[in-house]
């Protein structure tokens, strides 16, 4: 599955400076004297108050009085550019700087604003003078700037200049805390360096301060939501509602804003927010960028490249433009348009570590490694304290250490004892996937893909996101990248590794035809649906919760389907969206064929947006809005047709089972009292009367697989009674609709062995190694059904996983896999094993026949065996008989 999208929640330490002067009013203190003749401390404060508020005019009227009555202290000057920068008058705020110096020739606050006003007048050589004049002033005369605010300016351009982050913190920001306890200036400075960390905790705890400390300010609250949008977007969209509440007219507030409705594909929101910021700064840089990459998605080159020549109105060359570009168009999956961007952007500036950066994750994700991993390592050596490069850095080395896999199309990169447990099956069903899925979408795949799959969790997430977490996710698929986490990371969770990889090259298989162009819910809903016809017991089926969901009317209309992806409010809500999107490609498949999908999908590479691809082949999409939703009505209702799903009133778990069955008796057919009652009778021992309620729970509903299903606890009731027959019966019954349950594999491979059944041994024993190839026993059963069933061939793989496992009998589990080598025709091999086996057990009679037979194939003629050998007393370094 794609990965999920953290949006634009960082703030990399180059860019501090885009957003320095929005903050300037934060930096400005109360208690610094005014002229006799200016306006009162209590002016200034209604005044930065009214800027607080989005009240611009007012607030710089108040100045314009402050400043003509005689007060010309430095704080007046940076409150005006604040103003002026927030409405998009930068020639009038230059002329404020120059002013404001003249006034205040020591400032170092206002030299660090200037730098940003001279760029945005197409000047950066004058900025970058400014920085200079900031270095020489704190050079020979730092004593004179050890206020907090002061220092709090030392810091932020310290960082601009790659310091060490960690002594920034520890040097200035948290003294600068400490001297100002009452002040939020330091507590947004803090907050700001952690989120351009990702240390989200540290920004919510300083961020949090700042709110406290000054709660008119919309700042603290757009760093709230920021800081809580990896991990809550409920608490985010309060942060951002708050925020917008204070401040309608916040431009960075309304940034956030068109931000989110990009994630969530709703453009014309995005549209609607961009205007806003328009009617308030008709030159803002980023409003500008960020109609270019709607112009972009919506395939519209002419507007995009209107917009984007706006977005370079004010400085030429600025970098940021395209690297925001790039970024964008990344996080929709367009990572060959992304690097291109990001390539376009270092052309400007070739040290914009933000660009290159991005630029490495992108070609990591297009498999072009080898530049991808040289560039991460280039801004690690530019800035050692970049999290995402140091990670990747990290990664890199861990990386050059795996297996490498190749066969029909694929390189599969693999921890190496990993690989040589079960690296084969995964080339064997990205195989099978690739003939079956290909031919069915039509769809001549570029190659190679590269699969890269991680026993440790952190590092699949920062291969796959930059940074650790993404706990919830098992695997990610970029067009020719795959990422997952092995099962050695995923044991307690029961996923399914191919189910998950199944899933995984599907999204290969869409998104190459596609061109990346597709929205996330159609590539899921496909990749979820296609998971199920491979095999009914993966991906999501219709369970009582998503039946209750839909017939309470809780859907997503398909016209808005990928919202629910961005924005979902819980995990139950994610795990719905995707249930909800395969049931779309039922629907479509179904009433339109899966011809008329492939159309779609060519439509999605020609550009075309999504609802009018839809409208195209369904009508109109309000219509297909209603048609899905009586489609998904109906499903639902289909579920236990028969059953009353009405949940049981005035009984609980804890009800006794008298008090069950007398419920029962008036809702003889309730799916929940059938199975509550039954799970009581089966505590109490009471086995026919258990049994006779799981019978009829089955009769209504079959296909029920969720915890404590009909068939489980039929199979508990069997071996009670030590009917094994029936017991294996309905453990069958279980293991077709479960695809995470070891505990009843394992239990029908016992029955299946002394049943002498084969082929159920290896049926149950395969879907144990889809959820667990790294222990014995699923090898040990499978390879003794292929042996059974002379399928040596398919012997060789588990019998070879379990010489590399630590066997308890090592010169027999040798022997077994020289025969299976042996009868496959790869005599080369089972003599090597044969060897080996000798070497655990030099008196193993069987296993020197063999090795002379083997021999004899090899060189024609029977090799001599030293007649002082004796073959008649098999001794082992295991004490276990050899002569069989």
């Amino acid at each position: 599955m794609p990965s999920f999208r953290l949006g634009d929640v960082n703030i990399e330490f180059n860019r501090f400076l885009n957003a320095v002067c929005l903050l300037l009013g934060l930096l400005l203190w109360a208690d610094m004297s005014v002229g006799s003749a200016g306006l009162q401390a209590d002016d200034f404060e209604l005044a930065e108050t009214r800027f607080f508020a989005g009240e611009y005019p007012e607030c710089l009227t108040m100045v314009d009085t402050a400043l003509a009555d005689g007060d010309n202290g430095e704080r007046w000057y940076l409150l005006r550019l604040e103003c002026l920068l927030m409405t998009g008058q930068y020639e009038t705020a230059l002329v404020t700087l120059e002013e404001g110096l003249r006034d205040n020739p020591n400032s170092i606050q206002l030299r660090l604003a200037g730098s940003e006003v001279w760029k945005l007048n197409n000047n950066t050589q004058r900025g970058r003078e400014l920085l200079v004049e900031l270095d020489e002033l704190l050079q020979y005369r730092r004593w004179r700037y050890r206020d907090a605010w002061n220092q709090v300016t030392q810091g932020r351009h310290l960082l601009l200049k790659g310091a060490d982050a960690k002594e920034v913190l520890d040097k200035l920001l948290t003294p600068a805390a400490l001297k100002a306890p009452d002040q939020a200036v330091a507590f947004l400075a803090m907050g700001d360096l952690a989120l351009a960390k990702n240390d989200y905790g540290l920004a919510e705890e300083n961020y949090r301060k700042a709110t406290e400390l000054q709660p008119a300010n919309p700042a603290g609250f757009l760093g709230l939501a920021k800081a809580w949008r990896p991990s809550d977007l409920e608490k985010s969209g309060a942060a951002i509602n708050k925020t917008i509440e204070l401040n309608s007219n916040y431009v960075p507030g309304l940034q956030f804003l068109v931000n989110d409705r990009l994630n969530s594909e709703r453009y014309e929101e995005a549209l609607q927010f961009i205007e806003r910021i328009h009617a308030i700064n008709p030159q803002d840089v980023k409003a500008w960028v960020y109609r270019a990459v709607v112009a972009h998605i919506q395939n519209d080159p002419d507007q995009e490249a209107a917009a984007r020549k706006q977005a370079f109105a004010v400085w030429q060359g600025n970098p940021e433009v395209d690297h925001l570009i790039g970024k964008k168009l990344s996080q929709r999956y367009r990572f060959a348009e992304g690097a291109k961007m990001q390539r376009r952007a270092l052309t400007y500036d070739p040290k914009f570590l933000p660009a290159k950066v991005q630029l490495a994750n992108d070609l990591l994700r297009l498999g072009n490694d080898e530049e991808g991993w040289r560039l991460a390592d280039e801004v690690y050596q530019d800035d050692g304290y970049n999290v995402v490069a140091y990670n990747l850095v990290t990664l890199g080395k861990t990386v050059a250490n795996y297996s490498v896999l190749e066969r029909g199309g694929f390189i599969v990169r693999m921890e190496p004892a990993e690989a040589e447990l079960y690296g084969e099956m995964v080339l064997d069903l990205l195989l099978e996937a690739k003939k079956e899925l290909c031919e069915k979408y039509q769809m001549k795949v570029a190659e190679p893909i590269f699969v890269e799959i991680f026993p440790n969790q952190q590092d699949f997430a920062i291969r796959t996101f930059g940074m650790p977490g993404g706990a919830g996710y098992l695997g990610v698929c970029f067009g020719r990248v795959i990422t997952m986490n092995s099962p050695k990371s995923q044991v307690r969770s029961g996923s399914n590794w191919k189910s998950v990889l199944w899933h995984e090259f599907c999204h290969v298989v869409t998104l190459q035809k596609t061109g990346n162009k597709m929205p996330r819910w159609l590539s899921e809903g496909i990749s979820v649906y296609e998971e199920r016809q491979r095999d009914p017991s993966w991906g999501q089926v219709m369970s009582p919760v998503w039946r209750e969901r839909i017939l309470a009317e809780k859907m997503t209309p398909v016209s808005e389907l990928s919202s629910a992806f961005v924005k979902p409010d819980s995990g139950d809500d994610l795990q719905f969206a995707y249930f909800q999107s395969s049931l779309v490609i039922d629907y479509l498949v179904e009433t339109y064929g899966i011809g008329t999908l492939n159309k779609m999908l060519v439509d999605l590479e020609l550009g075309m947006p999504i609802n009018e691809v839809l409208s195209r082949y369904t009508g109109d999409v309000r219509l297909l809005d209603r048609e899905f939703f009586a489609f998904a009505t109906q499903r639902a209702k289909e579920l236990a047709a028969e059953a009353d799903w009405s949940k049981p009133q005035g009984i609980t778990g804890d009800s006794s089972i008298s008090e069950w069955q007398a419920w029962n008796l008036e809702h003889p057919n309730n799916v929940y009292g059938l199975r509550s009652e039954a799970a009581l009778l089966i505590n109490a021992e009471r086995w026919d009367e258990a049994r006779k309620c799981l019978e009829r729970f089955i009769e209504i509903y079959p296909g029920y697989r969720g915890g404590n299903d009909g068939w489980s606890m039929l199979a508990q009731i069997a071996r009670a009674e030590n009917d094994e027959a029936a017991e294996f019966k309905a453990l069958q019954e279980a293991s077709r609709l479960k695809s995470g349950d070891s505990q009843v594999y394992e239990r029908l491979i016992e029955l299946a062995i002394r049943m002498q059944d084969w082929d159920v041994v290896a049926l149950q024993a395969e879907r144990w190694l889809a959820l667990n190839p790294l222990i014995p026993a699923p090898h040990r059963a499978f390879a003794k059904a292929a042996e059974n069933n002379g399928d040596f061939s398919a012997a060789t793989r588990s019998l070879k996983a379990l010489t590399l496992m630590d066997p308890f009998d090592p010169a027999e589990t040798f022997y077994r896999y020289a025969v299976a080598l042996q009868k496959s025709g790869e005599v080369e091999q089972a003599r090597r094993q044969i060897l080996k086996c000798l070497e655990q057990a030099p008196r193993y009679r069987k296993a020197h026949q063999l090795l002379l037979e083997l021999n004899e194939r090899v060189s024609g003629e029977a090799l001599e065996i030293d007649a002082d050998v004796s073959v008649e007393s098999p001794q082992s370094k295991n004490p276990v008989e050899k002569d069989q």
